[in-house]
């Protein structure tokens, strides 16, 4: 378990008789804090009796919102969350670090600042941070009408010996990235808010490569959406339209493009209905063009769509090896359609542009059995791809295993956290022009350091077994070491980045790829700047040396400013 940043006792009086309010003291306590209630003193029977409860807060910022940051009570309850998260009231989707409830993780400045909620700043006396300022700011005389600021500002430079697998030049590369993101948050009651956020980036360096509209971004819209909340059928619901995040999917599917400088955008709506222990979401999306560098120029890009549909069910709790537990079940629909090279596969001669539809049916269960955290998911790929020059049809059947199993030690043992990540995404056969497509497609790329910290590798054609540790020695500092090993899937599919695929000067005939052993350490200078830095030795097999591919050692910085 992470330290407690801090804790507040909160003292209970009840009487003895009283057995369900005993019940439901004891599940609130093993939802929001490891800590056990412990009796202040003893008193005869049928006399009243304190109870002393320890309560966690929400880390600052999620520095790994994938995988317990620094500083993350993993079994926070969702009602903490929703007190010192600044979360929206999801009930028990809450938990953890909040992405069950669909709109990514959430802290107390997280990396979704669209899903936070300020409100509980209306009373003056809850302000305890320079920035609180500016998270409430009402507009009217009864408050009912607010805006809210949020900023972020990242410095990131890396260094590659051998980018890209030693397919990359210049070798030595060095690059520099800075990004800024501001947005205002309007609410006009209770069930009207607009939500805005502007972006910037540039990006230069020494023997660079790949500066894309991606990295470099004069002032545009990163998200620009209006959101209408109603209660119907008893469930909490919403529609937002415009342009907008999304991260209702696994992190290992889709993520919001973390890696450059200029996230991940959609335009289209988005539909929602929460109850006590169910959700539904639907969406259609087409994504954002941001390719003009020009000043407020980005539009549709109509050649990517995303549509689909999740639903959500958290279980009864439970207890596992004498400690408490919960877990959530997806089950998700989620559709890609894509022209162009976007949608492209690979054939005899190398890449086939055309038109590829790719309709994603998974499922997961993911969640906290006492000192076991586990995430397990599949899914499968099915579809129909089209050749750009012939339109001659080929159908899609493809598939993905993903699963994290770990074990929690004790808090005395540096807060140690240890297991097993395997992933498999499915492999084709490039050597054929017809028949079914094996290669499962991944376009929006699993979140950035899910596989490896490089991002050199991608979810098509490949294997993955990576043992992990994750220590925090002090209540600032976490420390993960991971050491993933890679395989393809299929010998006849070609080894894939995280666009296209790598075109070695020799013929690569192994399965073997290689292996990233990575240190990253993430420090929480203060609740709005943190440090996290990233090392990494890509080891290739011998085979792929023989066909011309490299080792190479990693680097990245990134300094955050986040309000």
């Amino acid at each position: 378990m992470f330290p407690l940043r801090s804790a507040t006792q909160l003292g209970y009086r009840y009487m003895r008789g009283g057995a369900l309010c005993v019940s439901m003291l004891a599940a609130h306590a093993a939802q929001a804090a490891p800590d056990p209630v412990v009796p202040a003193d003893s008193t005869a029977p049928g006399q009243p009796e304190r109870m002393v409860v320890h309560m966690t807060q929400r880390p600052p910022i999620l520095t790994f919102p994938h995988a317990n940051p620094v500083g993350q009570p993993i079994r926070i309850g969702g009602q903490e969350n929703r007190r010192s998260g600044h979360q929206y009231d999801w009930g028990v989707f809450n938990r953890g670090n909040g992405e069950a409830a669909g709109f990514g993780p959430v802290g107390r400045y997280g990396v979704t600042p669209w899903a936070e909620d300020w409100s509980n700043l209306r009373d003056p006396k809850k302000h305890d941070d320079l920035f609180d300022a500016l998270k409430y700011i009402p507009l009217t005389r009864s408050g009912n009408v607010w805006i809210s600021f949020s900023g972020e500002t990242r410095l990131r430079n890396w260094f590659e010996t051998r980018p890209g697998l030693g397919t990359q030049k210049p070798n030595d590369s060095g690059r520099f990235g800075v990004r800024n993101l501001y947005g205002a948050d309007l609410h006009i009651g209770e069930h009207l808010r607009f939500f805005g956020q502007l972006v910037n980036a540039d990006a230069g360096g020494w023997g660079g490569y790949g500066y894309g509209s991606t990295y470099r971004k004069r002032l545009d819209a990163q998200q620009a959406f209006v959101e209408v909340r109603w209660n119907m059928l008893g469930a909490k619901s919403g529609f937002m339209f415009g342009r907008q995040q999304f991260l209702d999917a696994p992190s290992y599917m889709l993520y919001a493009r973390e890696t450059p400088n200029v996230p991940l955008s959609w335009d289209g709506f988005r539909a929602y209905m929460v109850w006590q222990r169910i959700r539904i979401d639907a969406w259609d999306f087409v994504q954002t063009d941001d390719s003009d560098r020009r000043m407020f120029h980005d539009v549709e890009n109509y050649a990517s769509r995303l549509y689909g549909f999740n639903a959500t069910w958290a279980p009864p709790d439970f207890t596992f090896m004498g400690q408490k537990g919960y877990s959530f079940v997806d089950a998700f629909y989620i559709g890609y359609k894509l022209n162009g090279s976007a949608g492209a596969i690979v054939g005899p001669k190398g890449a086939v542009n055309g038109s590829d539809t790719r309709n994603n049916f998974g499922m997961r269960w993911h969640g906290i059995a006492g000192p076991i955290e586990f995430s397990v998911g599949g899914i499968w790929q099915g579809g129909v791809f089209r050749n750009a020059s012939n339109n001659a049809p080929r159908g899609v059947s493809a598939y993905a295993i993903n699963s994290t199993v770990g074990y929690r030690l004790p808090e005395q043992s540096l807060h140690t956290f240890a297991g097993i990540q395997t992933d498999v995404y499915s492999g084709g056969n490039a050597s054929k022009n017809q028949g079914t497509v094996g290669t499962y497609l991944s376009p929006f790329n699993p979140q950035t350091n899910y596989l490896d910290t490089t991002t050199y590798m991608t979810g098509s054609n490949l294997i993955s077994f990576a043992p992990l540790v994750r220590i925090t020695p002090f209540k600032s500092v976490s420390i993960q070491f991971k050491y993933p090993l890679f395989w393809r899937d299929s010998v006849n599919d070609p080894v894939y980045k995280s666009s296209g695929y790598y075109k070695f000067a020799g013929n690569f005939r192994g399965r073997f790829v290689g292996m990233a052993p990575q240190v990253s350490v993430a420090w929480q200078i203060n609740t709005h700047l943190s440090w996290t830095q990233y090392v990494s030795r890509f080891m290739t097999s011998r085979a792929l040396n023989e066909a011309g591919g490299s080792s190479g050692t990693y680097y990245q910085s990134n300094f955050v400013f986040r309000f």
